[in-house]
């Protein structure tokens, strides 16, 4: 059974694609609005792994919609949200026979809803999966410290390929970098090398 699980290069994608694969023929797809080139980021964690990779285009105005809502917000909650919810509609339209993310039991965003993954099931013929929602943080990141080689930091200094930088790419295009900073509050990523020696 073939799976695209959406993929960002970072420790939680990445732990979901190896709990997954005793089970799927996963591909690693990640997101793109062409707003910078931060997908490669994903795709060189993907074959350091040796997943299959694939990079699917998003819809241009839904980042537009979600800089505006995050704008409006003063936060980015709402705005990461919306391009979660359009990420997994797009990978469900591709000839798979499920989905996936990396999304927690402990998430605040993105999240998905029983009632919103019984819509994407429906409406798509795929089965959605969320593996890692049982696990909280601490779990994780003890499966991942003996998992994989993982660099973390600033957000705006870890490479990675989630929806984060191609927003604050577009709202840095109309507003300053104080603006951007206001909007995302400082809060580390992930991003994973390959696996732990």
């Amino acid at each position: 059974m073939e799976l695209a699980l959406l993929y960002s290069g970072g420790k939680d994608s990445s732990l979901a694609a190896l709990l997954l694969d005793r089970f799927y023929e996963v591909r690693c797809v990640t997101g793109t609005f062409g707003l910078t080139d931060d997908w490669k980021h994903a795709e060189r964690a993907a074959r350091k792994l040796e997943f299959p990779f694939e990079r699917i285009d998003l819809d241009h105005a839904v980042a537009e919609e979600a800089a505006e809502t995050m704008l409006a917000d003063g936060y980015p909650r709402n705005g990461i949200q919306r391009v979660h919810e359009h990420a997994l509609e797009t990978i469900a339209g591709l000839d798979v026979d499920a989905v996936a993310d990396g999304t927690r039991r402990d998430d605040r965003v993105p999240t998905v809803s029983r009632a919103q993954a019984q819509s994407l099931e429906d409406r798509h013929g795929v089965d959605y999966i969320s593996p890692l929602s049982g696990f909280g943080r601490h779990a994780v990141d003890r499966l991942v410290e003996a998992t994989f080689e993982v660099e973390q930091g600033p957000s705006e200094e870890i490479t990675k390929a989630d929806y984060e930088g191609e927003i604050r790419a577009l709202i840095a295009e109309t507003h300053d970098e104080h603006v951007v900073r206001e909007v995302f509050p400082d809060h580390d990523q992930t991003y994973v090398h390959g696996r732990a020696e």
